[in-house]
């Protein structure tokens, strides 16, 4: 396309009136064109895929019609609360109408609803700027947080559905916002005229190659796959693996100083995704800066499972795990006891180890703990528990009975659900409707390289934890003959939980240092279940909250709790130094099987 072109394009553009329909339908013809070959690809493959099926294909992550029937009935029995509600939508659609007239003839006007903080869709300028994209962004809005009204204030639903329901409305009401679409999206609009419709075409190749990567399903791209490496440009602080077994590697990293606290440190990920997300690029690994600090630093990288791990049970990952990692640093370094670090999951596992070594007598081989966003009090366990409920745990029953697998796709998808505009609908306009390459974004690789889970496993966890919340319950759970009661630990324990978390909401992870009887302390750290975590102090973002108070209900917590600028992982530090005994001279990695990573870290789903 010409410069002289895309000049009388962009002066076709004006404050008041959306683009020329004249020059989209040329640019849109134009692509059409451009792509008659692409889309002869794209029915050939579809043609060759057969009847290609995955195990994921038939999973329904909500099954809400019924509740969806109930709340219709529910909201027939109060007509005069539905009117109410109607009537008040339709005053401030007219209102948002006026407005829009006032714009368009360049008057003053004035919005009757924004976008919430943080919201991307609506960044381009014509969505404030033109009156038309103004209008469909207002009218768009006021509908969503009337159909959340509705939802909310119809009485005769119990918070577990109506929660279900407001979530499944959600979810569609962002699937169907004008963002998602070429004809009503400012940005594509511009995209389209600037490129003559080159992006329309490209981003048919791109969904095309993501339907390829998906072997037949769609597989959103993210990121650039090809940009990052495990062990190359990510994982890379230097180490070795010292143990391994069926269920994990145990990685063990070279000191940085002189000399190291004697007591060692275990971390524990979760094994829903890879380790490494605490160990990305240097300026970012939580590992690197904890062996920076001066500890003895061990990681557990569990392996992702194929078939033959389908039976292994919860109690496998504490005996294979966490137990079998005591035995293994003890041997390297010869100290008895550790400082454990368990993250999400891999905090719940220890929880319920902590509880069975007190059991057996046997507490002080764990000294101190820290619990990275976990989740031991599942009652309000957040977004995440309303995939959970009986039908859903027997439709996942049946498919992992297939396989013997909790399969990763699945939980990628889960996860995706719960915040689908930043890690769905993003992707789609940017990839598919502007054409453009996903950017290289290492926690996103991370992100979609998760793993499999044994079904005895995952059935255990989900029925007894999510379901049942069996393990807040003093001796709810067994654990190889054992009771498990959280109320007898007696270690210490450091709690960091983060406010915009989605799937360990803080107020549900609070609620675990009410359970242990040890001295417990709580810091609540700014962000998400990710980035609130992994906040080196050499980046200076977000802040925390601290209070030495630790009161039943959590919002009491958080009103006398003081706030500081900057990471948590100082004052983590200042927490830990005491616990970690004195210093020694810095251990050097002996007998080892393979460098870090490892090999259980680079095998895919």
């Amino acid at each position: 396309m010409s410069k002289s072109n895309v000049q009388n394009n962009q002066n076709n553009m004006s404050e008041n009136t959306p683009y020329d329909p004249l020059a989209l339908s040329k640019a849109m013809m134009k692509a059409y064109e451009k792509a008659m070959p692409v889309f002869e690809k794209f029915f050939q493959n579809a043609a060759n895929a057969g009847n290609n099926e995955s195990l994921s294909k038939n999973f329904d992550p909500l099954g809400v019609n019924p509740l969806y029937a109930e709340f219709m009935e529910k909201l027939a029995e109060d007509p005069d609360k539905f009117w109410e509600l109607q009537k008040g939508y339709w005053g401030n659609w007219f209102e948002i109408w006026r407005n829009t007239g006032l714009k368009a003839m360049g008057e003053e006007s004035t919005s009757i609803i924004s976008p919430e903080k943080g919201d991307r869709r609506f960044a381009h300028e014509d969505w404030q700027k033109i009156a038309v994209f103004d209008f469909i962004k207002q009218s768009y809005l006021l509908t969503c947080n009337y159909i959340d009204k509705t939802i909310r204030e119809t009485e005769g639903l119990d918070k577990a559905k109506r929660d279900k329901l407001a979530f499944t409305a959600q979810l569609y009401a962002n699937a169907m916002s004008p963002s998602n679409f070429a004809m009503t999206n400012p940005a594509v609009l511009e995209e389209t005229f600037k490129s003559g419709g080159e992006n329309l075409v490209k981003g048919f190749e791109n969904l095309i190659k993501d339907i390829e990567r998906g072997k037949g399903e769609l597989s959103i791209s993210a990121t650039d796959y090809t940009a990052f490496k495990v062990g190359e440009n990510i994982a890379t602080t230097k180490g070795a693996v010292v143990y391994q077994n069926e269920l994990m590697q145990l990685i063990q990293y070279e000191p940085t100083t002189d000399k190291v606290f004697k007591r060692p440190m275990l971390i524990i990920p979760p094994w829903i995704n890879k380790y490494y997300i605490l160990d990305m690029r240097p300026e970012n690994s939580y590992i690197q800066w904890a062996v920076d600090q001066g500890h003895t630093v061990f990681v557990i990288s569990w392996v992702n499972p194929g078939k033959e791990l389908a039976a292994k049970r919860f109690e496998d990952y504490m005996h294979e795990g966490i137990l079998a990692a005591c035995d293994a640093i003890e041997n390297a370094t010869g100290e008895k006891d550790i400082n454990a670090v368990g993250y999400c999951l891999g905090g719940t596992l220890l929880a319920t180890t902590l509880a069975y070594l007190q059991a057996k007598g046997k507490a002080d081989r764990i000294a101190s703990t820290t619990f990275l966003t976990t989740l031991v009090d599942f009652e309000d366990a957040g977004d995440l528990k309303m995939f959970l409920d009986d039908a859903q745990i027997e439709a996942l029953e049946i498919n992992m009975n297939k396989t013997g697998l909790f399969d990763a796709k699945i939980l990628q998808q889960t996860f995706k659900l719960l915040r689908s505009n930043d890690l769905i609908w993003s992707f789609v306009v940017n990839n598919y409707l502007l054409g453009k390459e996903p950017f290289p974004f290492d926690l996103l690789y991370w992100n979609d390289d998760s793993t499999n889970m044994p079904a005895a496993m995952q059935s255990f966890y989900l029925k007894n934890m999510y379901r049942d919340n069996k393990l807040a319950q003093p001796q709810g759970i067994e654990i190889d003959g054992v009771k498990i009661d959280l109320s007898k630990i007696k270690t210490p324990a450091y709690f960091l939980s983060t406010r915009e978390d989605h799937i360990a909401p803080w107020q549900a992870t609070y609620a675990g240092t009410q359970l242990t009887s040890g001295e417990n302390t709580f810091t609540l750290a700014a962000s998400g279940h990710i980035a609130g975590v992994v906040n080196p102090p050499a980046k200076g973002k977000y802040c925390y909250w601290t209070n030495n108070k630790l009161p039943e209900n959590s919002e009491k917590w958080l009103e006398n709790a003081s706030e500081t600028q900057g990471s948590w992982w100082p004052h983590w530090q200042e927490w830990l130094a005491p616990r970690s005994g004195e210093k020694v001279p810095a251990r050097k990695i002996g007998k080892s099987i393979e460098p870090a990573p490892g090999s259980y870290v680079k095998k895919i789903a």
